[in-house]
Protein backbone atom coordinates (compact mmCIF):
# COMPACT_ATOMS: atom_id res chain seq x y z
CA UNK A 1 0.00 0.00 0.00
CA UNK A 2 1.39 3.38 -0.76
CA UNK A 3 2.07 6.00 1.78
CA UNK A 4 -0.78 8.14 0.54
CA UNK A 5 -3.42 5.27 0.86
CA UNK A 6 -2.18 4.69 4.23
CA UNK A 7 -2.18 7.80 5.06
CA UNK A 8 -6.00 8.03 4.06
CA UNK A 9 -6.47 4.69 6.26
CA UNK A 10 -5.51 7.07 9.49
CA UNK A 11 -8.75 9.04 8.92
CA UNK A 12 -10.98 5.88 9.28
CA UNK A 13 -9.96 4.67 12.67
CA UNK A 14 -12.18 5.65 16.06
CA UNK A 15 -9.25 7.80 17.86
CA UNK A 16 -8.59 11.32 15.87
CA UNK A 17 -4.91 10.80 13.88
CA UNK A 18 -2.23 12.35 16.25
CA UNK A 19 0.42 14.36 13.65
CA UNK A 20 3.68 14.37 14.73
CA UNK A 21 5.03 17.80 13.48
CA UNK A 22 8.11 18.25 12.72
CA UNK A 23 10.87 20.42 11.35
CA UNK A 24 13.95 18.19 10.45
CA UNK A 25 15.14 14.93 9.92
CA UNK A 26 16.04 14.12 13.23
CA UNK A 27 12.75 15.25 14.73
CA UNK A 28 10.86 13.64 12.00
CA UNK A 29 13.41 10.06 13.01
CA UNK A 30 12.04 10.78 16.70
CA UNK A 31 9.16 11.11 15.80
CA UNK A 32 8.63 7.41 13.99
CA UNK A 33 10.52 6.10 16.18
CA UNK A 34 8.03 6.89 19.20
CA UNK A 35 4.79 5.35 17.58
CA UNK A 36 3.96 8.32 15.45
CA UNK A 37 1.79 6.73 12.29
CA UNK A 38 2.20 10.46 10.65
CA UNK A 39 4.12 13.32 10.15
CA UNK A 40 3.44 17.11 9.73
CA UNK A 41 6.14 20.04 8.76
CA UNK A 42 5.47 22.89 11.20
CA UNK A 43 6.15 25.93 8.70
CA UNK A 44 6.73 28.03 11.77
CA UNK A 45 9.35 25.65 12.90
CA UNK A 46 11.13 24.49 10.12
CA UNK A 47 11.13 28.83 9.30
CA UNK A 48 12.76 29.08 12.69
CA UNK A 49 15.66 26.82 12.26
CA UNK A 50 16.37 28.52 9.32
CA UNK A 51 16.66 31.65 10.87
CA UNK A 52 13.75 33.10 9.64
CA UNK A 53 10.11 34.52 11.11
CA UNK A 54 6.91 32.58 9.80
CA UNK A 55 5.03 33.72 7.15
CA UNK A 56 6.82 32.72 4.19
CA UNK A 57 9.95 34.42 4.85
CA UNK A 58 12.25 31.47 3.67
CA UNK A 59 12.71 30.53 0.41
CA UNK A 60 10.46 27.86 -1.41
CA UNK A 61 13.79 26.08 -2.24
CA UNK A 62 14.81 26.16 1.29
CA UNK A 63 11.46 24.62 2.59
CA UNK A 64 12.42 21.64 -0.52
CA UNK A 65 15.43 21.10 0.88
CA UNK A 66 14.56 20.68 4.43
CA UNK A 67 11.15 18.43 3.23
CA UNK A 68 13.72 16.29 1.25
CA UNK A 69 15.72 15.62 4.43
CA UNK A 70 12.51 14.59 6.11
CA UNK A 71 10.87 12.70 3.49
CA UNK A 72 14.28 10.79 3.03
CA UNK A 73 14.79 9.89 6.90
CA UNK A 74 11.42 8.30 7.17
CA UNK A 75 9.14 5.39 6.03
CA UNK A 76 5.96 7.03 7.32
CA UNK A 77 3.62 9.60 5.45
CA UNK A 78 4.78 12.82 6.08
CA UNK A 79 2.36 16.30 4.79
CA UNK A 80 3.65 19.62 4.11
CA UNK A 81 2.65 23.08 5.62
CA UNK A 82 2.98 25.17 2.11
CA UNK A 83 1.23 28.03 4.09
CA UNK A 84 0.08 30.23 0.92
CA UNK A 85 1.75 28.26 -1.08
CA UNK A 86 4.82 30.54 -1.81
CA UNK A 87 3.24 32.55 -4.42
CA UNK A 88 -0.37 34.80 -5.13
CA UNK A 89 0.04 33.17 -8.46
CA UNK A 90 -2.01 29.98 -8.52
CA UNK A 91 -0.12 27.96 -11.50
CA UNK A 92 2.93 28.73 -9.96
CA UNK A 93 1.08 27.69 -6.51
CA UNK A 94 0.42 24.84 -8.28
CA UNK A 95 3.95 24.07 -9.42
CA UNK A 96 5.10 24.19 -6.26
CA UNK A 97 2.66 21.60 -5.22
CA UNK A 98 3.74 19.17 -8.07
CA UNK A 99 7.32 19.98 -6.70
CA UNK A 100 6.21 18.94 -3.27
CA UNK A 101 4.33 15.84 -4.42
CA UNK A 102 7.43 14.50 -6.35
CA UNK A 103 9.15 14.30 -3.21
CA UNK A 104 7.07 12.04 -1.78
CA UNK A 105 4.87 13.61 0.34
CA UNK A 106 1.45 12.88 0.95
CA UNK A 107 -0.73 16.17 1.53
CA UNK A 108 -0.01 19.30 2.19
CA UNK A 109 -1.50 22.22 4.04
CA UNK A 110 -2.99 25.46 2.31
CA UNK A 111 -3.95 28.52 4.23
CA UNK A 112 -6.77 31.16 3.22
CA UNK A 113 -4.22 34.00 4.93
CA UNK A 114 -1.45 35.62 3.99
CA UNK A 115 1.45 38.24 4.96
CA UNK A 116 2.22 41.16 4.51
CA UNK A 117 2.70 43.68 7.16
CA UNK A 118 0.81 41.69 8.68
CA UNK A 119 -1.69 38.29 8.33
CA UNK A 120 -4.67 38.99 6.43
CA UNK A 121 -7.52 36.48 5.42
CA UNK A 122 -8.50 36.24 2.15
CA UNK A 123 -11.96 36.67 0.48
CA UNK A 124 -13.94 33.42 0.49
CA UNK A 125 -14.90 33.40 -3.36
CA UNK A 126 -11.14 34.45 -4.00
CA UNK A 127 -9.62 31.56 -2.24
CA UNK A 128 -12.52 28.96 -3.24
CA UNK A 129 -11.64 29.49 -6.59
CA UNK A 130 -8.49 29.09 -6.35
CA UNK A 131 -8.62 26.00 -4.53
CA UNK A 132 -11.02 24.62 -7.54
CA UNK A 133 -8.29 25.07 -9.97
CA UNK A 134 -6.05 23.55 -7.80
CA UNK A 135 -7.77 20.35 -7.38
CA UNK A 136 -8.43 20.09 -11.05
CA UNK A 137 -4.77 20.20 -11.69
CA UNK A 138 -4.19 17.49 -9.43
CA UNK A 139 -6.73 15.61 -11.08
CA UNK A 140 -5.62 16.21 -14.86
CA UNK A 141 -1.98 15.58 -13.61
CA UNK A 142 -3.68 12.35 -11.50
CA UNK A 143 -1.44 13.71 -8.64
CA UNK A 144 -2.55 12.07 -5.20
CA UNK A 145 -2.45 14.70 -2.27
CA UNK A 146 -4.47 15.43 0.49
CA UNK A 147 -5.01 18.85 0.93
CA UNK A 148 -5.97 20.38 4.64
CA UNK A 149 -6.75 23.75 4.18
CA UNK A 150 -6.56 25.35 7.33
CA UNK A 151 -8.97 28.72 8.04
CA UNK A 152 -7.92 31.53 10.21
CA UNK A 153 -11.34 32.44 11.08
CA UNK A 154 -9.84 32.20 15.26
CA UNK A 155 -6.51 32.73 14.25
CA UNK A 156 -7.24 36.56 13.34
CA UNK A 157 -9.88 36.40 15.88
CA UNK A 158 -12.61 37.38 13.40
CA UNK A 159 -15.98 38.92 14.61
CA UNK A 160 -18.56 35.86 15.06
CA UNK A 161 -15.54 33.65 14.05
CA UNK A 162 -17.79 30.18 14.06
CA UNK A 163 -20.21 31.45 11.32
CA UNK A 164 -17.68 32.59 9.07
CA UNK A 165 -15.98 29.00 9.81
CA UNK A 166 -18.71 27.22 9.20
CA UNK A 167 -19.44 29.31 5.92
CA UNK A 168 -15.40 28.73 4.94
CA UNK A 169 -16.08 25.20 5.10
CA UNK A 170 -18.92 24.62 3.22
CA UNK A 171 -17.09 27.00 0.42
CA UNK A 172 -14.05 24.83 0.77
CA UNK A 173 -15.40 21.60 1.09
CA UNK A 174 -17.15 22.45 -2.59
CA UNK A 175 -14.30 23.54 -4.32
CA UNK A 176 -12.09 20.35 -3.55
CA UNK A 177 -10.93 20.17 -0.15
CA UNK A 178 -10.02 16.92 1.58
CA UNK A 179 -9.79 17.86 4.98
CA UNK A 180 -10.46 21.22 7.09
CA UNK A 181 -7.83 22.63 9.34
CA UNK A 182 -9.57 25.25 12.82
CA UNK A 183 -6.61 26.53 14.16
CA UNK A 184 -7.01 27.97 17.92
CA UNK A 185 -10.77 26.98 18.20
CA UNK A 186 -11.12 25.59 21.68
CA UNK A 187 -14.79 25.86 22.36
CA UNK A 188 -16.23 22.44 22.81
CA UNK A 189 -19.59 23.68 21.27
CA UNK A 190 -17.51 25.17 18.34
CA UNK A 191 -16.30 21.99 17.51
CA UNK A 192 -18.94 19.75 17.40
CA UNK A 193 -20.71 22.31 15.28
CA UNK A 194 -18.01 22.71 12.87
CA UNK A 195 -17.25 18.72 12.47
CA UNK A 196 -20.67 18.50 12.00
CA UNK A 197 -21.02 20.62 9.57
CA UNK A 198 -18.95 18.67 7.01
CA UNK A 199 -18.09 15.68 5.98
CA UNK A 200 -14.69 16.55 5.39
CA UNK A 201 -12.37 15.50 8.49
CA UNK A 202 -11.28 18.67 11.42
CA UNK A 203 -8.14 18.91 12.28
CA UNK A 204 -7.52 21.21 15.03
CA UNK A 205 -4.43 22.71 16.82
CA UNK A 206 -2.40 22.06 20.24
CA UNK A 207 -4.08 25.91 22.43
CA UNK A 208 -3.79 26.05 26.59
CA UNK A 209 -7.74 25.36 26.59
CA UNK A 210 -7.60 22.85 24.24
CA UNK A 211 -10.12 20.38 25.50
CA UNK A 212 -8.60 16.34 26.08
CA UNK A 213 -7.97 14.07 23.11
CA UNK A 214 -10.35 11.85 24.47
CA UNK A 215 -13.00 14.84 24.25
CA UNK A 216 -12.36 15.78 20.81
CA UNK A 217 -12.77 12.40 19.78
CA UNK A 218 -16.51 12.62 21.35
CA UNK A 219 -16.78 15.81 19.34
CA UNK A 220 -15.77 14.32 16.16
CA UNK A 221 -11.97 15.86 15.34
CA UNK A 222 -10.65 13.48 12.85
CA UNK A 223 -6.74 15.24 13.06
CA UNK A 224 -4.81 16.86 16.29
CA UNK A 225 -1.86 18.93 15.21
CA UNK A 226 1.19 20.07 17.60
CA UNK A 227 2.18 23.01 15.34
CA UNK A 228 4.73 24.41 16.20
CA UNK A 229 4.70 24.38 20.55
CA UNK A 230 6.96 20.95 20.58
CA UNK A 231 9.59 22.89 18.90
CA UNK A 232 8.95 26.38 20.96
CA UNK A 233 9.23 24.24 24.38
CA UNK A 234 12.69 22.42 23.32
CA UNK A 235 13.91 26.12 22.75
CA UNK A 236 12.85 27.19 26.28
CA UNK A 237 14.21 24.00 27.64
CA UNK A 238 17.45 24.88 25.49
CA UNK A 239 17.52 28.59 27.22
CA UNK A 240 17.05 27.20 30.23
CA UNK A 241 19.87 24.37 29.85
CA UNK A 242 22.43 27.16 29.19
CA UNK A 243 21.62 30.23 32.00
CA UNK A 244 22.14 26.79 34.39
CA UNK A 245 25.57 25.95 32.84
CA UNK A 246 26.31 30.23 33.01
CA UNK A 247 25.12 30.26 36.61
CA UNK A 248 26.31 26.98 37.63
CA UNK A 249 29.76 26.86 35.80
CA UNK A 250 29.51 23.54 35.18
CA UNK A 251 28.26 21.17 32.28
CA UNK A 252 26.86 18.96 35.16
CA UNK A 253 23.38 20.09 35.21
CA UNK A 254 23.45 18.54 31.17
CA UNK A 255 23.90 14.96 32.78
CA UNK A 256 21.83 14.86 35.70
Amino acid sequence: MSNYKKFLTLYEKDTPLLLGNVWDAQSAGIMEAAGYEALGTSSAAVAKTLGYEDGENMSFEELLFVVKRIINRVSIPVSVDMEGGYSRNVDEIIGHIEKIHDLGAVGINLEDSVVHDQREILPIDDFAEMLKTIKTALKEKEMDLFLNIRTDTYLLELPSPLKETLKRVRAYEESGADGIFVPCIVDRNDIREVTQSTRLPVNVLCMPNLPSFEVLKEEGVKRISAGSFLYNHLVRATKNAVKRIQSEESFQSLFS
